[in-house]
């Protein structure tokens, strides 16, 4: 049970053949789990039948760590839907768990959590397993949104709305108070967007969307408007909803048999022989600082772990993916290009063409020096990216990518190896964002909050 840390995230449990039997969710992943392996008699008694013939069938527990309650609860919705394990099932079809519901419908929508939502007219999120945790996480939204949670029915044409009195939420600066006619259906409109946009996994977007916001009402001197805007992007890099389990989490759950995935990626790339060693490069930065690139490893299709490398990026300022990977490009194969070590089969790039073409263009310019010192040097392996959403698999030498159907076993295994090499590099770029506040918070002289504690890396 020490592999399982004592922060938020999301549980899997799976039997001998790997198949997920529960999903399942906890504040503390660590203390969630061996509540599962007490006594027989004791988990009988304290989770009931059903509950303690899953544990008999387990075999295997994978976690996904999360950053905070509400993004663990988003990731195992969104787990559950996708997954649909068997111990889950009655979360398929049953009303009577809560939902995330905005009605999209309104002229001023609403955010509520519903047992009963309406079929029509609303935007959903759910089913969730805790309504507490549904809750908390509409407390936390508001705080940056605003929205409204009341009943009311209000309307941009009701003139009467400017005698009404607002309640205490606006009071507290946590609705902008649609029903006293605060706030124009125009802004209003713009703020449940960005809801959305969030709730969808698209926090890095909308941060980039409202700091442009932020910078035109600068420019244009509304500076009441850009302060608003400044502290909700705070608000939101604070929340950090970062989970997105179409993307970064479905393939650990789906991918079973390492060997035909392997054997198909070969035929797919017109490979010599079957792979064996596929290495997986991605770039983890929040607006260009603390910026990291990490490095899995997979023999097999299985993860080698202790070949996993991590790099803070040391040249690049700024925002500029292609640089670092060119830099860890560099740094990950300097001795493999010169001879004195072996490529793996494959390397995988996090990213789509531009990613692909930097990593290329690293590989040329190694060759090229080696070259100009005499050597020969020896040509790079076969390097794929793979683009996330689409999906698409961008291949050297090809002049289009190739999409692959959802269920292809090759598709898979390049998803478990991007989102492993996301994972990790994520992890790192969050110690060093951690550190870094620590470190501002003794040189000012405040003292970080209790538990706080540095932790060391190896960096590559």
């Amino acid at each position: 049970m020490s592999e399982f840390p004592k922060t938020p995230g999301v549980y899997l449990m799976k039997d001998a053949t790997g198949r997920v039997l529960y999903v399942g969710k906890a504040r503390d992943l660590r203390s969630r789990v061996s509540s599962y392996f007490q006594d027989s008699t004791d988990l009988l008694a304290s989770r009931g039948p059903e509950i303690a013939h899953m544990a008999s069938l387990v075999r295997e527990i994978d976690f996904i760590e999360c950053e905070t309650e509400v993004d663990a609860l988003l990731t195992e919705n969104r787990l559950i839907k996708d997954v649909q394990p068997q111990y889950n099932e009655r979360l398929k079809d049953d009303k009577t768990f809560p939902y995330l519901e905005i009605t999209t419908r309104d002229d001023f929508p609403g955010v509520f959590v519903t047992r009963s939502p309406r079929p029509k007219g609303s935007k959903l999120y759910g089913p969730f397993t805790s309504a507490a945790g549904v809750r908390d996480a509409v407390n936390a939204l508001q705080k940056v949104f605003k929205f409204r949670t009341c009943e009311l029915d209000i309307r941009e044409d009701d003139d009467k709305r400017r005698f009404f009195r607002p309640c205490l939420l606006h009071a507290i600066n946590q609705c902008t108070a649609p029903c006293a006619a605060k706030i124009s259906r125009e802004d209003y409109s713009a703020d449940i967007k960005r809801l959305i946009k969030l709730l969808n996994s698209k926090r890095s977007v909308l941060l980039r969307q409202m700091t442009r916001e932020m910078q035109a009402a600068s420019d244009a001197q509304d500076y009441e408007t850009a302060g608003v805007l400044r502290d909700r992007i705070k608000a939101i890099q604070s929340l950090e909803l970062s989970g997105s389990v179409e993307h970064d989490v479905q393939p650990e759950v789906f991918y079973i048999d390492p060997a035909v995935g392997l054997e198909k990626l070969g035929r797919l790339l017109n490979l010599p022989e079957t792979p064996r060693i596929i290495e997986g490069i991605d770039i983890a930065t929040l607006h260009g600082e603390e910026s990291v690139g990490a490095l899995v490893c997979f023999i097999d299709g299985k993860p080698l772990k202790n070949s996993y490398r991590r790099y803070r990026i040391k040249t690049v300022d700024g925002v500029d993916d292609y640089a670092m990977i060119r830099e860890v490009i560099a740094r990950r194969y300097k001795h493999a290009a010169g001879a004195e070590e072996l490529f793996p089969d494959v390397i995988l790039i996090d990213g789509g063409l531009g990613q692909l073409h930097a990593a290329l263009e690293a590989f040329d310019r190694m060759q090229r020096a080696i070259e100009l010192d005499g050597g020969e040097g020896v040509k790079p392996p076969m390097v794929v990216s793979l683009a996330k959403r689409e999906e698409l698999i961008y291949v050297q030498a090809r002049s289009k990518p190739i999409r692959l159907s959802r269920n292809n076993e090759a598709l898979r295994l390049l998803q478990q190896i991007r989102d492993e090499a996301h994972r990790f590099g994520q992890h790192y770029h969050h110690i060093l964002r951690r550190k870094r506040t620590f470190d501002e918070d003794v040189k000012a002289g405040r003292r970080p909050p209790a538990g706080r504690r540095r932790r060391r890396s190896n960096e590559g």
